[in-house]
């Protein structure tokens, strides 16, 4: 029993420490996106929490909305969709226009609102910056290859992220000086256009719980795979 409480003691000095170091490693740095227990705010840069933060969204639809809102995302709500073990009840559409929006292609996809939520801060925080910084140019339209299917993860039994509506493959990016980035073809390579695909995955694994790309498998080579599963809001993330 003393050997427990002094356990149980460490464990909570430990815990006081850490939070300490957080509090001001974020006062600081004046970002308070890298504590635990701040709101998440879409429109803040990328913190230490923001993709649990994201992953926490997952059961309150009401509380994503209100963030897109916040952040002047432009959206309508889809309806529900229910299709045995599939479907989904927090699904929404970008719509044109609203805060800092790149077009999808072939159309705008509907996602789960958690996954809209991290594809806006994605866009704003990672895909644009990267693309002005490497390749001289803002994208103008990411290309993706679908969002929502009533499948299982290929080659397995396990219902995919996708049949919740929780997943979007992307493909490539065009640019406004016309310039055409996929996965497909320039993901291999020391190249800015490399370079540039690198830096999304690595950013998306700071937004998304799960992020795969052609490292993962052959499966992949031709897309990005973000999700918000749900174990992400535990902390369990996946980044290949």
């Amino acid at each position: 029993m003393r050997a427990l409480r002094r356990l149980v003691g460490g464990m909570t000095v430990a815990a006081i420490l850490l939070a300490g170091c957080l509090l001001l490693y974020a006062a600081l740095r004046g970002r308070p996106q890298d504590l635990p227990w701040t709101p998440l705010d879409l429109s803040e840069p990328i913190g230490l929490f923001t993709g649990l933060k994201l992953a926490g969204l997952t059961k309150d639809f009401p509380k994503c909305r209100a963030l897109l809102d916040k952040a002047g995302v432009r959206y309508t709500v889809l309806a529900p969709v229910r299709a045995g073990t599939c479907g989904y009840s927090d699904g929404v559409r970008f719509a044109p226009g609203g805060a800092r929006r790149t077009p999808y292609s072939p159309d705008d996809p509907g996602v789960a609102c958690p996954v809209a939520a991290a594809l806006s801060a994605w866009e704003w925080d990672v895909v644009q910056p990267a693309a002005r910084r490497l390749l001289g140019s803002p994208v103008v339209a990411i290309e993706h290859l679908g969002t929502y299917n009533c499948r299982p993860i290929a080659g397995s039994s396990i219902l995919s992220e996708h049949a919740t509506a929780d997943a979007i493959d992307i493909a490539g990016f065009r640019l406004a000086d016309g310039k055409h980035i996929t996965v497909a073809a320039d993901w291999k390579g020391n190249g800015p256009e490399a370079t540039f695909l690198h830096q999304a995955r690595n950013g998306a694994c700071r937004l998304f719980a799960t992020t795969l790309s052609p490292d993962y498998n052959a499966a992949h080579h031709d897309h990005l795979h973000l999700d918000q599963a749900a174990r992400g809001q535990f902390g369990w993330r996946a980044c290949r």
